[in-house]
């Protein structure tokens, strides 16, 4: 009886390698990336599916002026924002792009919702966009994917990354 449970024990240890090795193998990671949803100077901000969130993102003016802490480097654009239904825990975030008359992109960066707090508890904030030329400037767009979460990839990590991922940010020539 001795000889039979070692040989059941061998065979289960076997059978369980097995079984893990062919998981292992069969474990297929895949990375994917959400359309860029439609730029605008108000968006409904969306995640990778393309579900909004309830909140509306706005540029609500921007203009060509010198950031005063780097005046030596001339003009950027100065913008302000809003994040409408956005509370301190939303931490939603979303690209905004100069873009010439053409809508080609000059600059872009990413800007969040937490940094967005205005008095009265609007949620407006305000940032800067350095771009090669300031003169072309015809508008400041918002992109309405959520840049706050973008996961690890299956590159980074195999078993625990992957799915959908947020589009990257456009390149200064791209068109929106």
């Amino acid at each position: 009886m001795g000889e039979d449970v070692r040989r059941l024990g061998a065979l289960t240890v076997a059978a369980l390698v097995t079984l893990a090795l062919s998981s292992c193998s069969s474990w297929i990671c895949t990375d994917t990336t959400a359309e860029r949803g439609e730029a605008g100077v108000r968006v409904r901000v969306e995640d990778t599916s393309g579900r909004t969130f309830g909140v509306t993102a706005e540029v609500v003016d921007w203009r060509l002026e010198t950031h005063p802490q780097v005046p030596a480097e001339g003009d950027r654009v100065h913008f302000h924002y809003r994040f409408d239904g956005a509370d301190e825990w939303s931490g939603l975030a979303v690209d905004a792009c100069a873009v010439d008359k053409e809508r080609v992109v000059l600059g872009c960066q990413t800007v969040y919702s937490t940094e967005a707090f205005g008095p009265g508890g609007t949620h407006t904030g305000d940032d800067w966009l350095a771009v090669e030329h300031p003169e072309r400037v015809a508008a400041v767009l918002l992109i309405p994917n959520d840049q706050s979460h973008h996961g690890r990839t299956c590159e980074e990590d195999i078993k625990d990354g992957g799915g959908a991922h947020p589009p990257e940010a456009p390149r200064p020539g791209d068109r929106l």
